[in-house]
């Protein structure tokens, strides 16, 4: 391998007579090369891997050009080229065949040199084929570092009868994409169109002479067309080279935009220094100081042993019996260490390994002669696989703990096929591809400090459980998290979702320093979180907390909630097999009533659609669910769903809502519809609401609905005649406004709810609702955010609910400011031009609290 080379700005990396099996693997081979030197992040070799999943990158003669998304180029850190010599050659894209792989990995417009090199080497097919056999690095080194003049390019320097100049204004200059695009336009026009640069020209017909321009941001070149309809051939060009003008501001802008949002500050902790960093989505709060501990994943090769069929049954039998144990006793010891609620995922695995389906393909397996352990491990994975190639982010879940409990299975039908993890023994931050539950609730906090995944999301149960046992924790932070060295020095903030390597010793001072003071803080925010959110100059914000069932309750109510702001009923359908009768859930219902003892309870009817699946709803499956029947869409059209739901909770209201007893945000009982885009659906559903309630003889209690789509935050002065309050839930309304689908992990980081268009929404929704005097609560996430609570009370809102243990910061945040100075902040976040600027403005001047 060579040293960089005097005479060429980006670093040259050769590894000569490799032969890698396929294109993936010449690609992964070239990132590693990059990525030991020093001149990319790990995660732009899979930036590569995706460039090529939407654009060919074989340049011609047997010469390839890998290269990252525009979007990526802030993960490079030094240009660097690295070269694969094949000689054998290898099959790149429909019969084409790479013999030299030339990765790219390139700051500002340096890539504009190597391709003008590449496109004049490939012209010298000669030499192409000397290098490809060469066993000397210095004969590729040349002919990649030299400006030795190369064939003329086509065309003279006259320009040609009619012309126009421009100045190149794309930020990375005339790079392959644009180029192409000029191309197909000349060669649309029968015309000939020419482009000089100085006293080079170009054919703008061919790509090759255009690329040998080299032409960068700011040049000035000639375009110029002569022949027939040369006029209208000039149009077109002048059309198609500025049209591409804006695209590729944009691009560039998305990318400087990404290079902020990786190393820019944030509200929080920030480093003083510049440590590499690794950004993810925030997971769990806290910070993490220590070693990176990168968990190997474990391939477990199961082998085809056949043996009778009544050994096999019993063994499969009595591993079944057995895991099932395992399980009861895991959540036990999870109830007792972390509470009902997480222990209830191994509850729902242990009905996992009881479906029928399962066993049944198991046992066809077995009965075509495989062996007992080979035709479960099967089994489980045709059914995961299934169950993730739906496309749910739930089922996907569920696919994921399938596999969990399949692997428990597995160990007790044959010992040798258990896998374990290999911890060190020393504290670290653990970093893996994703942990599943078991493997999460198992984590013994003092040796496992913090947590980093490549994949799942922050609402996963590696998510949830993480938060519960008090580990900071990232998720989705990429593949690229996987090749990190065992042992590197590494801060991690968990709300973030930022790791920061090897940092100085005076960021891990600092981030130490931060750790104890935000300690120190939420002890004093523990002590007083029964008092009430009433800001400085005395106005009130009600308070609640999102559960799912009545044993949260006393854990809410003990962390200051003042009641329940949504009760997500959907919960008693996905966490069983089959449909909850009226009885099930009037008793449920019921046992929420009692456990809050005449504290506000505001109860979402079925939000069954979009993430959310039932599998024994046999709903049709939608090519996208987000837009399909989901929420009152679904009610409105299955009243063998809604009306058992119905009567159960005016059969709740009854025997526990006394006559005279409050109304509006301090009812008892409130009934809330979800996804509501329309003032018919909600007449039909008041209309449904009232018989069922005449019928039980139930007292009227506050019928309200679901903000989540534009639609419904635009028409809210229209949707108030008919309704008693709002609820805006924010994860939907962020997801419709801004077009971005809320499960996709690539695009999370710009899924942001303080986006200035949703708050927009929000500032819309509460003067609908003012005009009416409805009150106006919301239960999305940024409830939960102390900056987005003080935004949102800013914007109108009454009642904000939240997950428990977000109440004492929300509470604190709130009583520290005055309410002039939250309606000032939100008129300031509405007018800012996207969600960066609105979260630069989480800073000191907000009552001190920053």
């Amino acid at each position: 391998m060579l040293a960089p080379t005097p005479n060429l700005t980006p670093r040259l990396l050769i590894r000569m007579g490799t032969a890698p099996k396929d294109k993936v693997a010449a690609i992964r081979e070239a990132a590693q090369l990059l990525s030991a030197a020093g001149c990319i992040d790990p995660a732009y070799g899979e930036s590569m891997l995706r460039r090529e999943e939407v654009a060919n990158t074989y340049l011609g003669h047997g010469v390839v050009i890998p290269h990252g998304m525009v979007d990526d180029r802030h993960l490079v850190r030094q240009s660097g080229l690295a070269v694969l010599q094949v000689p054998g050659g290898l099959e790149w894209h429909d019969g084409q065949t790479a013999h030299l792989i030339v990765a790219i990995a390139a700051q500002s417009d340096t890539h504009i040199t190597v391709l003008r090199r590449l496109t004049r080497l490939i012209q010298d097919e000669a030499r192409l084929e000397r290098l490809r056999g060469t066993r000397r690095q210095e004969d590729i080194a040349e002919a990649l570092t030299e400006d030795s003049a190369a064939p003329a390019a086509s065309g003279s320097a006259a320009d040609l009868s009619q012309r126009f100049d421009w100045t190149v204004d794309y930020p990375t200059g005339l790079h392959a994409r644009p180029a192409s695009h000029w191309v197909e336009t000349a060669r649309a026009c029968a015309a000939r169109i020419q482009v000089r640069h100085g006293s080079q020209a170009a054919d703008a017909k061919n790509l090759i002479a255009l690329l040998q321009l080299g032409l960068r941001c700011g040049d000035e070149v000639v375009i110029s067309a002569e022949g027939d309809d040369e006029a209208g051939a000039l149009a077109k060009m002048c059309a198609a080279v500025t049209g591409l003008s804006a695209g590729e501001k944009a691009a560039a802008q998305r990318a400087a935009e990404a290079a902020a949002r990786a190393a820019g500050p944030v509200a929080g902790w920030n480093p003083a220094d510049a440590p590499r960093v690794h950004p993810g989505i925030g997971a769990s709060p806290g910070i993490a100081i220590g070693p990176v501990h990168v968990l190997a994943a474990t391939e477990i090769t199961v082998p085809d042993e056949p043996e009778p069929l009544t050994s096999g049954g019993d063994r499969l039998h009595a591993a079944l019996a057995a895991t099932a144990d395992q399980l009861k006793a895991l959540a036990d010891d999870t109830e007792r260490r972390l509470g009902k609620a997480d222990a209830g995922i191994f509850k729902a695995q242990a009905e996992l390994i009881a479906d029928t389906d399962l066993i049944t393909l198991a046992c066809q397996l077995m009965v075509e002669g495989h062996g007992v352990a080979f035709a479960w491990d099967r089994a489980v994975e045709r059914l995961a696989g299934q169950l993730s190639a739906l496309g749910n982010p739930v089922l996907a879940g569920r696919a994921a703990d399938l596999r969990d409990v399949g692997r428990r299975v597995l160990a007790q039908i044959d010992p040798a096929l258990k896998s374990g993890h290999d911890l060190p023994d020393e504290p670290c931050i653990l970093i893996a591809p994703d942990l599943a539950p078991s493997d999460t609730a198992g984590l013994d906090p003092a040796r496992v400090i913090g947590l980093a995944t490549a994949q799942g999301g922050p609402t996963s149960h590696t998510a949830i459980l993480a938060r519960t046992l008090g580990i900071p924790a990232m998720v989705a932070g990429g593949a690229a998290l996987l090749g990190l060295a065992n042992g590197t020095n590494a801060i991690l903030d968990g709300a973030t979702g930022r790791l920061y390597l090897d940092p100085s010793a005076g960021d891990v001072a600092s981030a130490a320093a931060w750790r104890e003071r935000q300690r120190e803080k939420a002890d004093e925010e523990a002590r007083e979180r029964a008092l009430p959110a009433r800001t400085r100059d005395g106005h009130v914000v009600a308070i609640g907390a999102n559960v799912n069932n009545p044993e949260q309750v006393p854990f809410a109510l003990d962390q200051g909630a003042e009641g329940v702001g949504l009760m997500r009923t959907e919960f008693l359908f996905l966490e069983r097999g089959d449909t909850p009768g009226e009885d099930d859930q009037f008793e449920t219902y019921r046992a929420m009533l009692r456990a809050l003892d005449g504290r506000p309870l505001i109860v979402r009817t079925l939000d069954i659609g979009g993430d959310k699946q039932v599998a024994h709803l046999h709903l049709p499956r939608e090519e996208n669910p987000f837009l399909g029947v989901r929420g009152a869409r679904l009610l409105l059209r299955r009243p063998d769903l809604m009306e058992p739901q119905l009567r159960a909770l005016y059969r709740a209201a009854r025997e526990c809502v006394a006559p005279g007893a409050p109304t509006g945000k301090d009812a008892p009982l409130s009934i809330m519809m979800p996804m509501i885009t329309s003032v018919p659906e909600v007449l039909r559903l008041r209309e449904v609401c009232d018989r069922i309630r005449v019928e039980i003889g139930a007292p009227e209690v506050p019928l309200g609905i679901m903000i989540e789509v534009p639609a419904a935050a635009i028409q809210a002065d229209a949707l108030a005649q008919y309704c008693d309050f709002f609820s805006i839930g924010t994860n939907d309304l962020t997801q419709y406004a801004l077009a971005i689908d809320r499960q996709n992990t690539d695009l999370a980081p710009e899924a942001d709810s303080l986006h200035p268009a949703v708050l927009r929404l929000i500032h819309m929704t509460c003067e609908g609702a003012a005009r009416h005097r409805r009150f106006v609560g919301v239960c999305g996430g940024i409830a939960g955010d102390p900056f987005g609570a003080c935004l949102l009370a800013g914007l109108g809102v009454h009642e904000l609910s939240m997950t428990p243990r977000d109440l004492p910061g929300v509470k604190a945040r709130l009583r520290a400011v005055e309410m002039g100075e939250l309606r000032a902040l939100a008129a300031r976040a509405c007018a800012q031009e996207d969600a960066a600027a609105v979260r630069a403005l989480d800073t000191a001047e907000i009552g001190g609290a920053a």
